[in-house]
């Protein structure tokens, strides 16, 4: 079979596409050998969870580590147009032959155990990594983190990069339910960096009774954002509470990115508290190599286009600040936002985090049974007092339409079109919209 021919199978193989859980995931590791051992040569395990900020994070530590010397295995989820996305060694992803080969070795070890398409394919990119001679993994935790597939792998390092409201219908209706859920990725004795400022207590209380050593941004690590650069200031080795305040800490800079200070700040700290060494002088060749698919991410084209993958509240309020930065350092920027929602999200409320930006809103229909109307989020909007036009049947519709539009008149260079909303709204428009190419 093709890539494609198992990863439809997979999508049928479970009767949920979302079925949380370790129980029948673990034997079928076990079978696979994918399951650490006490061995010394295992590899290093870092995992990170959290609302926003996952791919970000991972993202500059694989290019930090790599940059470094070091042999690396990074697993993401979802991916924006390949399945191959998902699963990189050494920051290239891998290819058709060598995903299939894994996925066979988890057919044969399932031994008729139901998996979802995220478990087996999980499977899959630990018994490729575990093929590997690899230094260190990478894993981002799909949904919530104590009972993701991803956490059958006990890691040295957790991260949790943010905690906010998104699929409330797994892990609880608030902030102090999902950030528990989140936590659940740390272990006892093992360091747990948590880079959203705003801890609930009962969080922290839970950390504390998991027993995991604490390195919270602001209080333990920091960073400092300036004009022209920003400094980062990273806590040292030592474990006990009384030992890293009275240590130096390590400090890093570089230029302003694309990616949030905070996400940069945890990958640092999560390095700095590793076996592997990051040297300051490689942080900026580091970051210069990445280039992150659809986190506002500016293309170029006939008008400018900013991609967001963005799909809650959270995200948007941090997509919000951006473009305010954007209208300060060009008052006469007029953005209109090509938007396509998942009807499971908080729509409401990720709309309205935008609103103070977005001048005028192009509704669009995605290509996915759970996509919700574009003639739904049109009288959402409207409800709102926003400014509406149309709905498209696809983003790239709306983008083509827009972009002729917009580049007729005399100022096209005062327009930007955001794509925002989901993974599915921007995988369309890199799809089907050959004229943008990413702004360097």
């Amino acid at each position: 079979m093709t890539l494609s021919d198992w990863l439809n199978r997979l999508e049928q193989l479970h009767f949920k596409s979302i079925d949380m859980g370790l129980d029948r995931i673990k034997p079928v590791a076990q079978r696979l050998g994918v399951t650490p051992t006490e061995s010394k040569n295992n590899p290093f395990v870092i995992s990170v969870a959290g609302t926003n900020g996952k791919g970000s994070t991972v993202a500059v530590m694989e290019s930090l580590l790599v940059h470094g010397g070091y042999r690396v295995g990074a697993y993401t989820s979802p991916h924006l147009v390949h399945f191959n996305e998902r699963i990189r060694l050494n920051q290239q992803d891998c290819d058709d032959q060598q995903i299939i080969a894994a996925l066979e070795a988890v057919e044969a070890a399932r031994e008729g155990v139901s998996l979802t398409y995220f478990e087996f394919t999980t499977l899959a990119a630990f018994y490729l990594f575990q093929q590997q001679n690899l230094d260190v993994w990478l894993l981002e935790v799909g949904l919530g983190g104590r009972l993701d597939a991803v956490n059958i792998i006990s890691p040295d390092i957790a991260v949790v990069t943010s905690i906010d409201l998104d699929h409330q219908q797994w892990l609880g209706n608030t902030r102090e339910a999902i950030g528990i859920e989140k936590i659940g990725i740390g272990r006892a004795n093992k360091p747990l960096i948590i880079g959203e400022p705003d801890l609930p207590q009962a969080v922290a209380t839970a950390i504390q009774d998991q027993g995991s050593q604490l390195f919270h941004v602001h209080q333990h690590y920091d960073y400092t954002v300036h004009s022209t650069r920003w400094d980062f200031s990273i806590a040292r080795k030592p474990a006990s509470e009384q030992a890293r305040k009275q240590s130096e800490p390590l400090v890093f800079q570089c230029f302003p990115h694309q990616l949030l200070p905070v996400n940069i700040a945890s990958a640092l700290q999560a390095i700095s508290l590793s076996p592997f060494h990051c040297e300051p002088a490689l942080v900026q060749k580091a970051l210069d190599r990445i280039r992150l698919t659809g986190r506002q991410q500016l293309m170029s084209g006939p008008v400018d286009v900013m991609l967001d993958v963005g799909h809650n509240p959270h995200a948007a309020k941090q997509l919000c600040a951006r473009l305010q930065a954007m209208q300060q350092q060009n008052p006469a920027l007029t953005v209109h936002c090509v938007m396509g929602m998942l009807a499971d999200k908080a729509i409401e409320g990720t709309l309205m985090e935008l609103l103070s930006v977005v001048t005028q809103w192009y509704p669009v229909n995605l290509d996915s049974d759970r996509s919700f109307c574009a003639d739904g989020l049109r009288e959402l909007l409207q409800a709102m007092g926003a400014k509406t036009n149309g709905a498209y049947n696809s983003p790239s519709q709306a983008v083509n339409a827009l972009s002729h539009s917009l580049a007729q008149r005399a100022n096209a260079k005062n327009h930007l079109i955001l794509v925002f909303g989901s993974f599915f709204t921007v995988a369309d428009v890199i799809q089907y919209c050959p004229q943008l190419s990413s702004k360097a």
